[in-house]
């Protein structure tokens, strides 16, 4: 019960970067650079992605970085033996942003529906 309150928190707060991240999700995909788009949800210095959002400048409490799944697996955040069973769980959630939440109580992925419905 716990973790359901925390992801709708999570999910209330990231409401104002859904255009943000849309925008990037696409441009990741129409650009070719991949298919598997990951942001990367954080409070703190983070060394994967490219910044899009730095919380100190927004009104936010959360700083995004835009990534991929091969980002992921050359940095071993997931193991070349994951790699195909992520884009499993990944294509079956099309209409929805894969995050990569790191925060006080760990790190986790997270698939927030993009339509912002909690």
């Amino acid at each position: 019960m716990k973790e359901k309150l925390q992801y709708k928190i999570l999910a209330a707060e990231l409401q104002t970067y859904l255009p943000a991240l849309a925008e990037a999700a696409e441009t990741i995909v129409t650009n070719d650079v991949s298919l598997y788009p990951i942001f990367v949800i954080h409070q703190h210095f983070v060394d994967i992605g490219i910044q899009m959002v730095d919380r100190d400048k927004v009104s936010g409490n959360w700083s995004v970085n835009a990534s991929t799944l091969e980002e992921f697996a050359t940095k071993q955040i997931i193991t070349s033996e994951k790699v195909d069973a992520f884009r499993k769980v990944y294509k079956g959630k099309q209409n929805e942003f894969c995050l990569f939440v790191l925060s006080e109580l760990g790190a986790d992925f997270i698939f927030l529906p993009k339509n912002g419905d909690i």
